[in-house]
């Protein structure tokens, strides 16, 4: 009998019923493994079987699982990645989303490769994991209210460890408050940021996750051949766009120049402060330092302190691409140094920083055009460029100060539907109810993720990653990125290996290359499966979610952007194109390409059967 702690598994799931407080270890089973492999794809498959049609997000029916694989804990450079999987509120459908950090490996070493969270606290609690599957729940009524950062302090001073002794991720005061787009936070400013699974803990009455380091009690099946496909997987990953130089904003001015940046709401393509706004400016004028994840080779997150402009002084966390233009031009902020100031405001507070951004800059084009009065926004000035006013804004939504902090709480599509008339127009959304990362996507090389955001049953981008990628998985480049038909094509071709990736337990900054993920994969399992096994369980991922969402209530007609999300730019690099021109013949021949239903979007029987998946025909 094959033993999974052999091959990279610490062979555990842990059941926490939050009701009862009643925990149960349970063997996870070979069978499992070797079809779901870990992370995304068992606690997809556990949600699948568990969550039924009916439960609403804040049932304590629904389940949160956290479940990492089989890379994370070994050798592999920054392999800690941490998936997060439940039915979330800004969908009521099913949410997937990762985070690095150090979760993933302590979470392991702890003796557990997933842990199930069901029910809902009487009280508010937090779970504690230490060595030899020692699991606790334990009163969090001292850490009520607080944000992110002041609970991670609370609970280090509590246990007297150093900074790395252990993994704290949970929630802060928006989460508590259930603002619908809460995310979870933890190991100083890493986030599982998409549809709102900050609010399912909230309302599961769980403040945070607290795992410590430990020793490795798993082995890998060849460690000799992992540290070598680690190595090469790591060198490919240093010389692999800007993130090594540069962190993810290097590409922030790239980015403009496809017209792909978000400046003001999508009222224009133009900003001309973006050479002062990028990762390159933050690196060469401000200070930073390396603050890596587990073992990481990359280092890309870094601490930084501003050096100049009215936030000097400030420490904290380098700005992401997407929090640098979140709380740059999408709010029309053109001060590198209060962009740092904002992201890591949203970040302690336990919201998303994209739907926060796209809610927040909808207010002010509101406030802008006359919708809003300083009256209604309850005495702040949101003229484009106040950060101060955004600040406290944040502050409020997070603990849903106000009737207007209490309407943007509910993100920014359901706020310009309360709000009506021409506002609602003004929105950026997908009519599921989550809103894009925090690009243009109407830009060149991002129609791609506009149709993904649209099209995904993760709640995030679920085919692309970064831009795309094709070289990479052996496909041939598209020619037209203006192009219905190879934007739609490539899309269903691509998707499933990045659904690959999150089975593993890696950050994909370190791991972009998925044919080295692969080899890593086979090194620690000894499966020796080929690139198309890894295709084949990504689609298998993926056609799962996709039959869970329409038994859950999923329409057909909200897979498609709202108006100013798949509006016409009427500037810059893009101006002029129309990607709704076609947009139902794209889904069509997306469904068509996936193995669906051409127009209900049903998976097809024979591509069920394809995936091992027979048992969900007669849905």
């Amino acid at each position: 009998m094959l033993q999974l702690t052999d091959i990279g598994y610490a062979g555990k799931i842990l059941r926490v019923n939050l009701s009862s407080g009643e925990m149960r270890p349970q063997d996870l089973d070979e069978g499992v493994v070797r079809k779901w492999v870990g992370g995304v794809g068992l606690a997809a498959k556990i949600m699948f079987e568990e969550v039924k049609p009916g439960v609403e997000w804040s049932d304590p029916e629904n389940l949160l699982i956290w479940a990492t694989g089989p890379l994370a804990g070994t050798e592999v450079a920054g392999a800690a990645t941490i998936n997060v999987v439940g039915k979330g509120p800004m969908t009521n459908l099913a949410g997937a989303s990762q985070a690095n950090g150090f979760m993933g490996a302590y979470m392991k070493f702890c003796g557990y490769d997933a842990v199930v969270f069901e029910g809902r606290s009487p009280k508010l609690v937090y779970l504690l994991l230490k060595e030899g599957g020692q699991a606790e729940l334990r009163d969090a009524s001292h850490l009520a209210g607080l944000d992110v950062d002041e609970m991670e302090n609370r609970l280090r001073e509590k246990f007297g460890v150093k900074e790395h002794d252990i993994s704290v991720f949970g929630i802060g005061p928006a989460g508590e408050k259930l603002v619908r787009f809460a995310c979870i936070s933890g190991d100083r400013g890493h986030v599982a940021g998409h549809n709102g699974l900050g609010a399912v803990m909230g309302a599961k009455g769980l403040k945070a996750v607290v795992a410590f380091k430990g020793p490795r009690r798993f082995r890998v099946k060849d460690p000799d051949l992992l540290k070598e496909k680690n190595k090469e997987m790591v060198e490919f990953a240093k010389n692999f766009g800007t993130v090594y130089a540069w962190g993810t904003g290097g590409g922030f001015s790239a980015l403009h120049a496809l017209g792909a940046l978000p400046v003001k709401n999508y009222t224009t393509d133009v900003f001309p402060e973006h050479e002062t706004m990028n990762g390159q400016y933050l690196r060469t004028h401000f200070k930073v330092k390396a603050r890596p994840c587990y073992r990481c080779a990359i280092a890309h997150v870094k601490e930084v302190e501003v050096t100049e402009g009215p936030y000097k002084g400030f420490v904290g966390e380098e700005p992401e691409y997407e929090q640098l233009a979140a709380w740059g031009p999408q709010i029309g902020n053109t001060d590198l140094g209060a962009t740092v100031m904002l992201g890591n405001e949203v970040d302690k507070l336990g919201m998303d920083c994209n739907e926060a951004s796209w809610t927040i800059g909808w207010a002010m084009e509101c406030y802008e055009k006359g919708v809003f009065s300083r009256e209604e926004t309850d005495g702040l000035d949101l003229s484009w460029g106040n950060v101060e006013s955004v600040k406290e804004l944040m502050n409020r939504i997070a603990r849903r100060e106000g009737k207007f902090a209490d309407l943007l709480a509910e993100g920014v599509m359901r706020a310009s539907q309360k709000v009506g008339g021409e506002a609602a127009k003004w929105a950026i959304y997908s009519h599921k109810g989550s809103a894009p990362r925090s690009h243009d996507h109407r830009g060149s090389t991002r129609w791609y993720e506009l149709f993904d955001t649209c099209l995904t049953n993760t709640s995030t981008l679920e085919s692309t990653w970064g831009g795309i990628h094709p070289k990479l998985v052996d496909l041939a480049e598209p020619t037209d990125h203006f192009s219905h038909e190879q934007v739609s094509t490539f899309n269903a071709k691509y998707n499933g290996i990045r659904q690959f990736d999150d089975c593993l337990g890696t950050c994909r900054f370190v791991s972009p290359a998925p044919k080295l993920v692969l080899a890593c994969f086979n090194a620690a399992t000894g499966f020796d499966w080929s690139l198309e096994d890894a295709w084949n369980l990504g689609r298998r991922i993926v056609n799962l979610l996709r039959v869970f969402n329409l038994r859950h209530g999923l329409r057909l007609e909200d897979e498609r952007p709202s108006a100013r999300y798949g509006s016409v730019p009427v500037d810059g690099p893009a101006e002029g194109v129309d990607i709704m021109a076609k947009w139902d013949w794209m889904v069509e021949n997306y469904h068509r390409l996936m193995g669906w239903n051409p127009k209900t979007g049903w998976p097809l029987p024979q591509t069920l059967r394809e995936l091992d998946l027979e048992e969900l025909i007669e849905d």
